[in-house]
């Protein structure tokens, strides 16, 4: 897998409670230290309409077709004004999520037919050199019931986050699918460690795969 001409795109993934946020910001300083441009996103956002039309899919009621819609044409203006002029840099783009998060989300939590999700995900993310998705993906696993614990003691829960038990169970059953379609991108995290623990395993993971040094 060569990403040196058009850098690196890592993803981080996993239901909300599993703490990927917090090692996001860590990883930019390694990258950075190493000498890497580093990009830092997020999906839904990253981008003015993008954030906009985040906030529309976290708070407003709508049916599982709008909610794929809006997810998919924020992650187009995503691509085109954020993503791919990062990469074509030589940047490391580091993205608070991406598709897989719809393919969960959507898919598993909403029941959404992924064979719909997979027709937007060929137009959206078409690019020079093929279907743009992460060269990497972080997959934070947590147990859905510990999730809901933690999101519990936390902030005020958005429309996502407010979902009962069942929804997160279907959720990670969503994410598992994708890991288990490529293998060779995912790397799960076990998640339900201390921080640091999980911090060593990232690096652990990424040194394996040539992409820290």
């Amino acid at each position: 897998m060569s990403t040196t001409a058009r850098g690196l795109f890592v993803s981080f993934e996993g239901i909300d409670g599993a703490g990927k946020s917090t090692h996001i910001e860590a990883l930019a300083h390694q990258f950075t230290q190493q000498g890497r441009q580093v990009t830092l996103t997020r999906e839904p956002g990253g981008t003015p309409l993008a954030e906009t039309l985040r906030t529309l899919v976290l708070n407003q009621a709508m049916d599982p077709l709008t909610e794929a819609l809006l997810v998919f044409a924020a992650r187009r203006d995503h691509l085109n004004q954020v993503i791919e002029p990062a990469l074509a840099r030589g940047d490391v783009v580091l993205c608070d999520r991406f598709t897989d998060a719809t393919f969960a989300y959507q898919g598993g939590g909403r029941g959404f037919d992924s064979a719909i999700l997979s027709q937007l995900e060929q137009w959206v993310q078409a690019s020079a050199s093929g279907l743009r998705e992460p060269d990497v993906t972080l997959w934070f696993v947590l147990d859905p019931r510990v999730a809901a614990e933690r999101l519990s003691q936390a902030r005020v829960p958005d429309r996502f986050e407010s979902q009962p038990l069942a929804f997160f169970e279907q959720v990670h059953r969503g994410y598992q699918l994708r890991c288990d379609q490529a293998p060779d991108r995912f790397i799960p995290i076990e998640a339900d460690r201390t921080r640091e623990a999980v911090w060593q395993s990232v690096q652990a993971a990424l040194r394996v795969r040539g992409v820290l040094t």
